[in-house]
């Protein structure tokens, strides 16, 4: 049991409210084990762009705490996600990340599958045993306008709302048109809870992150933020682009909906996009004309969060990996047309938030390390703090079965 035998019920009581969460949401084991079950196997995951997997057989592996999934594109032409489970006796079925194949099969006993997961080969087995009974198990696939999300629960939250309130946002940069240009992987040693508040909030920003503070308005409070605003207001038509706000993240979400959101906030003025010297590293996107000095965020559910510039998109997809270890996953999107060394250089695309996520992962380990110490109590959060508030009081809630 958690902390002093306490009730989960009894520790969210005991939650003070504006206030940082208690060491054992962070640490103790059967918490973990509850929040997998009531909240990251239910939810939604940003796994990636159609664009990765254009012809049949093409295949992505995602993995998510203990769970894999296999998405590939079927014999129809649609996505298709299975359990990366062997319905033998268990083994991974594919230990490639990525690549195209005709037929999946299983490392341990040669039980092969097709790429629309239908169990064709397994031998010696007796006479009344029936393939069609031991395909791969399904895994909830869909897309929300080019980008692809996937789900370890048969009931996931609806995407509905979200496809029908970003399709405006997105048509913009023409999500649907975009490839992802560059892919990496950030472990890091800390609860995945600890991941997401850091990128939440951007009180630590002007302290963290130099090259991100002196291009993004974001590390200013909302009212001196609001101020800097007029410059990218002004060029918003000119440029097609539109002012749009966007909110039901969270715990704002809809009965039943994913929650999600977008706003759009100036940069500093003289900065087109997020990169060294704030001139474009890629083409314009979409259906923008020119660059009005924004950069746009888009959430999808707690796991998944964009950063749209005009020229560029950054997707950060934050998962737990076990108790005290996550894993941040970021996805550099540009035009599908885009040629790299013509066109875009990828060492540019992603300099600033390898940069800022290299940072914030020491930033992360060290706070999980004061997290741990019999000194830490859960101090209150800054006004420039209310997105995670906002996480945290959703997780609390849903915990907690609301």
């Amino acid at each position: 049991m958690p902390q002093d035998e306490m009730t989960i019920d009894e520790l969210i009581a005991s939650q003070k409210p504006g206030h940082a969460l208690d060491r054992c949401f962070y640490t103790d084991p059967g918490i973990y084990v509850l929040e997998l079950e009531r909240i990251v196997m239910r939810n939604w995951i940003l796994a990636g762009h159609q664009s990765e997997l254009p012809r049949p057989g093409d295949f992505k592996v995602i993995d998510v705490a203990n769970e894999s999934a296999i998405i590939v594109r079927g014999s129809q032409g649609d996505l298709n996600a299975f359990a990366n489970v062997c319905r033998h006796r268990g083994s991974l079925v594919c230990l490639e990340r990525n690549g195209s194949v005709r037929k999946f099969t299983c490392p341990y006993h040669g039980w092969m599958y097709d790429i629309d997961g239908n169990l064709v080969a397994a031998r010696n087995m007796p006479g009344d045993f029936d393939k069609t009974e031991h395909g791969l198990q399904q895994i909830s696939v869909d897309t929300v306008h080019g980008l692809v999300f996937v789900s370890f629960s048969d009931k996931p939250p609806s995407l509905k709302g979200a496809k029908r309130d970003l399709a405006e946002p997105m048509a913009l940069f023409g999500f649907e048109h975009l490839k992802v240009a560059a892919y990496r992987e950030y472990d890091i040693p800390a609860n995945w809870k600890l991941s997401i508040e850091n990128y939440l909030e951007c009180y630590h920003c002007a302290t963290a992150h130099p090259d991100y503070a002196k291009m993004h308005t974001l590390m200013l409070d909302s009212d001196k933020r609001e101020r800097t605003q007029h410059h990218m207001l002004e060029k918003m038509d000119a440029c097609g682009m539109r002012d749009l706000l966007i909110g039901h993240r969270h715990g704002m979400a809809r009965p039943g909906e994913m929650g999600y959101g977008y706003s759009r906030t100036a940069l500093f003025e003289g900065y087109q996009t997020g990169s060294r010297d704030g001139t474009p590293v890629a083409p314009l996107l979409g259906e923008l004309k020119d660059y009005d000095g924004g950069a746009s965020d888009f959430d999808f559910g707690p796991f998944s969060y964009l950063l749209a510039y005009s020229d560029h998109v950054v997707c950060y997809v934050f998962t737990p990996v076990d108790v005290g270890n996550s894993r941040c996953d970021i996805y550099w999107l540009v035009r599908d047309d885009a040629r790299e060394g013509k066109d875009y250089h990828v060492d540019d695309l992603t300099w600033l938030w390898d940069v800022t996520t290299k940072a914030d992962k020491t930033i992360i380990a060290n706070n999980a390390k004061g997290v741990q110490s019999r000194y830490y109590q859960p101090g209150p959060l800054s006004g420039m703090e209310t997105s995670e508030r906002g996480f945290i009081e959703w997780i609390l809630a849903e915990l907690n079965g609301h």
